[in-house]
């Protein structure tokens, strides 16, 4: 089998790391574990466990999720975030392919949690992931915070199994990362045209809830289903709200 660098990006992710980790333990011949800066024990529960432990100041998801990537040892990458850990399938669909790859590059589904529950509606779910690929085949790309690894040529090859992502406890941290992320993309997108991001900021989002509640069948899970879609709509309406403030009063340089 070709030996496997299983690479997580950390901040303040004790409560998580533990299991991220355990579950590549038996396919990984280095866990590398990118932290930026961490207050809380992510460093010391990772070390514990074996993992190769770097550290880098936090300037994006693209960027760092690059950086951890030049920084792995082997030539085959697996890159995990650190709330997320593979089932026992999609562990031996890795084992199975590394002994022999057919592509420089293999999707897999990503299974969702709210509040512990696994979702497969709302648009997330199968969620289909490029996590496991040749070092020198790709860089991650997209707009931050939604990072995409994208291969330099050829199409991936699909593995059976999930990753199972528990996305958010409860819907508080559902909200708070959600406007997180909102910020995050507005600057990003603060270089389009006003009318552009107008249109985008009332149309979208309303656009958004209807494909996840109805066309993404969130209405068969309730509640949670009405939280996660609305939510994200939210999400899409900030997003370009921001970016619209960021455009007509961008903040001033500090010299």
């Amino acid at each position: 089998m070709h030996p496997l660098s299983v690479v997580i990006i950390t901040y303040n992710e004790e409560a998580n790391i533990r299991n991220c980790i355990m579950s590549v333990k038996n396919i990984a011949s280095e866990v590398l574990v990118l932290d930026s800066g961490s207050t809380d024990n992510t460093v010391g529960i990772a070390k514990l466990l074996g993992a190769r432990v770097e550290t880098h100041p936090f300037d994006g998801h693209i960027q760092q999720k690059n950086r951890a990537k030049e920084m792995a040892t082997h030539a085959w990458v697996l890159s995990l975030d650190a709330d997320e850990r593979i089932t026992t399938e999609l562990s031996n669909s890795i084992a199975a392919v590394l002994e022999s790859p057919t592509a420089s590059g293999y999707s897999m589904n990503r299974l969702n949690h709210y509040c512990g529950k696994p979702i497969k509606g709302c648009g997330w779910y199968p969620d289909a992931k490029l996590r496991l690929w040749q070092k020198d085949a790709g860089n991650w790309g997209g707009t931050n915070p939604h990072d995409k690894f994208m291969l330099h040529q050829g199409n991936p090859g699909f593995l059976k199994g999930d990753i199972l992502h528990f996305t958010y406890k409860t819907k508080e941290a559902m909200v708070e990362q959600s406007f997180k992320f909102a910020r995050i993309a507005a600057k990003e997108f603060s270089v389009k045209s006003a009318p552009y991001l107008v249109f985008k900021m009332l149309f979208s989002s309303i656009f958004k809830f209807i494909k996840t509640f109805f066309f993404q069948q969130g209405f068969m899970f309730g509640r949670d289903g009405y939280e996660i879609c609305l939510q994200q709509a939210i999400e899409v309406f900030t997003k370009y709200k921001m970016a619209l403030a960021y455009k007509m009063n961008p903040p001033v340089p500090v010299i």
